[in-house]
């Protein structure tokens, strides 16, 4: 396969997320400066204090000046690489989500590489045994992977597995003192990975199963049947390669959406990452780290969807062109 399409290919794709990153982050600056509420009296706290003294706090940190005005410093400063200061923690913002990073991808990378195995042997086994008890069991669990929330779930967990049974650790992401003596401190990242994964993996697995479907009607399989092919070889270098396509632009698509979504899950297992940043963020009015994460998620799912582009591309030489 000719790959000097590749190059082009990926700058009109990052060309085309230029505008919506830029529209996204305009957008997402609006919406949290005409919010309700003002960040100086949350720096203040409860305590009585002028009215002086607030716009002093105003004023330095520029929320004296119009949404406008703000609005221009702020992307001026993304432009240079500078996203601001935190209002509550005193600290540059890009620091602080470097500090919080580590974590948040040791959880999200775990939690999609646990979706992808369990969604796609799951998919795999619903449709071989199609409308027989494996694929309804799939279905319920496809079905409960759509419906239930990922904070409930992940209280479920904690009730179950560390609570009643304490298999597990209720939250964090290490023991306070010492080493827990579990490698990599998986038993801190069993239950979060669980509650994040789980709509992923209903997700894959209904496409999987669906795609292979598809597959398992077209002619070319239907004439390796009849060659006498047994049907794990069919699967094994026919189905499962023509219906990956679909399957990698499903988990490509979401790979952006689960950082996202980690938002919640981070809240109720206390996993210091950006996700429980952003709730912190919200909590206390704090404007340039919420604005940077959402910066960094939206740039996270448009570089997501890039590389889905490609590797779709790849799967599928007739997109090469296109």
């Amino acid at each position: 396969m000719r790959l000097g399409w590749i190059p082009l290919f990926t700058a009109k794709r990052l060309l085309y997320a230029i505008p919506l990153v830029l529209g996204v982050i305009i957008i997402n600056f609006l919406l949290i400066q005409l919010a309700p509420g003002d960040p100086a009296t949350v720096l203040v706290g409860d305590f009585p204090v002028p009215e002086e003294y607030l716009e002093r706090i105003r004023a330095e940190y520029g929320l004296d000046k119009s949404v406008f005005e703000q609005l221009v410093t702020y992307l001026s400063q993304v432009l240079q690489g500078n996203l601001g200061m935190s209002f509550s923690k005193r600290q540059d913002v890009l620091t602080l989500l470097l500090e919080r990073a580590p974590a948040t991808l040791k959880l999200t990378l775990s939690a999609m590489l646990l979706a992808m195995i369990v969604g796609v042997i799951l998919g795999v086994v619903a449709a071989h045994y199609r409308g027989r008890a494996p694929d309804t069991s799939a279905q319920v669990t496809t079905l409960l992977g759509f419906s239930v929330p990922e904070f409930w779930l992940g209280q479920i967990l904690i009730l179950l597995f560390a609570v009643t049974l304490g298999w597990l650790p209720l939250g964090g992401d290490a023991p306070v003192r010492g080493d827990g003596g579990v490698p990599w401190n998986l038993d801190y990242l069993a239950l979060p990975a669980i509650a994040l994964s789980f709509r992923y993996v209903a997700l894959i697995a209904r496409m999987t199963r669906s795609s292979l479907l598809e597959v398992n009607s077209a002619d070319f399989v239907t004439a390796a049947r009849s060659r006498g092919l047994s049907e794990s070889l069919i699967l094994r270098w026919h189905t499962l390669k023509n219906a990956a396509p679909p399957v990698v632009t499903v988990i490509g698509y979401n790979f952006g959406f689960i950082l996202a979504g980690s938002v919640m899950v981070e809240t109720v297992f206390g996993w210091p990452g950006i996700g429980r940043l952003l709730y912190e963020s919200i909590t206390a009015r704090d404007y340039p780290v919420m604005t940077a994460i959402l910066l960094v998620i939206s740039v996270t799912v448009v570089i997501a969807n890039v590389l889905t582009d490609i590797v779709h591309a790849l799967l599928d030489p007739r997109l090469e062109r296109t």
